[in-house]
């Protein structure tokens, strides 16, 4: 009966909060999202398994993947909490928008240059000891990708206002277009497409993303563009947090960076090993952040503003729950791992023993997902309240330890090693972003 009555009482709670729904929303469209964007990965598995060309591709995406994670999503991140901001204040969003909108283009148009200038370095320094054709492959499929930087960063703007907006359900559903694009490419047009396939397939559904974000932008009237304003006080404001959010992202994404570097150093298919180790993990961490991210980033930044106190107690409330729960799922994933993989990938050219070798490593990335996702929330919201300097501190620290460790672990025990070494990043993070909240709650709950 108590449970009952706990069960009808949360129940009842979530049904009257339109943060709650909004996540559970977003939560499930996210659920549908990465079940194509799983199988998806289930028929690159079977057509190519631990290939060459995977590698390859993985390594072509990996600098336009870095500049949009690290540079045009970091800038995304301080646009919300400030364009709310002006939004309250100024009201002068027309002039906001547009002022973003030109950042996001040049900066995008001067990372495409940057990157097609060093790519060739980076392979040389990074990548070194392997077959012409090797190299020849990914500068075939950087090519296809290089556009992609330009794309993504109106792509993560368009997708920022809408949340802004509460239009909760267009910015979580757009990600399927690429996974679809990238599917119908590998199977139909795999020999038409040649080595390029999974490239173009990307470029195709990024550009088709684009497409849908804008219309829906301007059904919903959300574009409202003036004559930019550089002067207003929040967009200086956010342009003073954009070098510190832009430098917590870059030494952030430097950890997958130099996890690749010494994967790269074993032998062949441990890239993609690697990569299909985190699948199941990503899966979980990508739901749960999209889900609580995309609501809650544009919630704190209003409830900081309104109720700082009530902010906090949120903060905490939710890592706890969430922590618990997660860690639960995660402790049964990781029983049934060897099984999740070879249900998931075994076919094919993917075979028992690429099974194993997945499942040890999707086991360490397993234990670090709680971590991931309540280190997340506190990011979202030292966002919220412009606290970036702090969290690139953080970063620094946490790329130079991943350095150290990945060389340590890696010659001990092998791949298995650089997964560790994320694992034990990630649950240190918690711990320092915990205490550092505590000490904002003390000056902001006065």
């Amino acid at each position: 009966m108590k449970i009952t009555n706990l069960i009808k009482t949360l129940f009842y709670k979530v049904k009257n909060n339109p943060t709650a729904i909004n996540i559970i929303i977003v939560g499930a469209i996210t659920v549908l999202v990465k079940f194509f964007g799983f199988y998806k990965e289930v028929i690159i598995a079977g057509e190519f398994g631990l290939s060459e060309l995977l590698d390859t591709f993985l390594i072509a995406l990996l600098l336009p993947g870095f500049i949009n994670e690290v540079f045009l999503s970091a800038f995304n991140s301080v646009f919300i909490p400030n364009y709310i901001a002006e939004e309250k204040n100024n009201k002068n969003i027309g002039a906001f928008q547009s002022t973003s909108f030109m950042v996001t283009i040049l900066t995008s148009l001067v990372f495409m240059g940057i990157a097609y200038l060093f790519t060739d370095v980076l392979l040389e320094l990074f990548f070194a000891g392997h077959t012409s054709s090797y190299y020849e492959l990914i500068i075939l499929q950087f090519h296809y990708l290089l556009p992609c930087i330009l794309i993504w960063g109106l792509t993560s703007l368009l997708s920022g206002l809408l949340n802004i907006y509460g239009e909760f359900t267009y910015s979580s559903l757009y990600p399927i277009i690429t996974s679809l694009a990238m599917i119908v490419c590998v199977v139909f047009y795999r020999e038409e497409l040649g080595a390029g396939v999974l490239a173009i397939g990307m470029l195709i559904g990024s550009v088709l993303q684009l497409i849908f974000l804008t219309l829906i932008a301007l059904q919903k009237q959300i574009l409202k563009f003036a004559l930019p304003d550089f002067k207003s006080s929040n967009a200086i404001l956010m342009f003073k947090q954009v070098p510190a959010k832009v430098s917590s992202g870059f030494l952030t994404g430097l950890i997958p960076v130099t996890d690749l570097y010494f994967a790269a150093q074993l032998v062949v298919g441990s890239i993609t090993a690697l990569s299909y180790g985190m699948k199941i993990p990503a899966f979980f961490t990508t739901i749960f952040i999209i889900a609580l991210g995309n609501v809650l980033l544009p919630y704190f930044s209003k409830l900081t503003i309104d109720d700082p106190e009530k902010s906090f107690k949120t903060l905490y409330l939710l890592n706890k729950w969430i922590f618990i729960v997660i860690m639960s799922v995660m402790v049964v994933a990781s029983i049934f791992s060897t099984e999740i993989i070879a249900l998931l990938f075994e076919r094919d050219n993917f075979t028992a023993d690429d099974t194993t070798i997945v499942s040890e490593i999707q086991i360490i990335y397993l234990i670090g997902v709680p971590f991931i996702i309540c280190g997340n929330l506190f990011v979202k919201f030292l966002t919220s309240i412009n606290k970036n300097a702090f969290m690139a501190y953080v970063s620094l620290g946490s790329m130079l330890l991943n350095i150290i460790l990945d060389f340590i672990l890696m010659n001990w025990i092998g791949l298995i090693g650089i997964a560790l070494c994320t694992t034990i990043i990630q649950i240190l993070k918690i711990f320092v972003f915990y205490n550092y909240t505590n000490k904002q709650k003390e000056i902001f709950i006065q």
